[in-house]
């Protein structure tokens, strides 16, 4: 039996599912529980193993605070004859990143720094720990 690979639509609007719902500090099965299903259907829309239909979306964007345009923002736009990519999109390691318990605490803990020039000395730090690692790898 052959398994099917996730549409790129469906798997990019999951990870920006789980990257909201992990902002703002809930829990798949908090998020099940407000949508009246199991923590494992969260965990299959977040991976986009199962598509989320147009009634589900809207109630995922209230419940997560968020228009229904920011599960779509620079994700695949479905288009023919494009590069699968809406304009000005972030590159996918962004949204990856951004998608992880690791990227949301760190963005979080450095928006909340005010002083511009501790903040570029940070920027400073972790762009010098990076070169010691080895080239970029993206």
């Amino acid at each position: 039996m052959s398994t099917k690979a996730p549409n790129p639509v469906d798997k990019y609007v999951g990870s920006r599912v789980r990257m909201r719902r992990i902002m703002l500090g809930m829990s798949q099965e908090k998020l099940g529980e407000a949508l009246g299903l199991t923590f494992q259907q969260v965990q299959k829309y977040e991976k986009g193993t199962n598509r989320v239909g147009a009634s589900r979306i809207q109630q995922i964007s209230e419940i997560l605070q968020v228009p229904v345009s920011f599960l779509f923002e620079g994700g695949p736009s479905g288009t023919a004859g494009s590069d699968g990519f809406s304009e000005g999109a972030s590159p996918t390691y962004i949204s990856d990143f951004l998608a992880t318990s690791e990227g949301l605490a760190l963005t979080r803990a450095f928006t909340r720094i005010t002083d511009s020039k501790l903040r570029r000395s940070i920027v400073d730090l972790v762009e010098q720990i990076a070169a010691r690692e080895g080239p970029d790898k993206r």
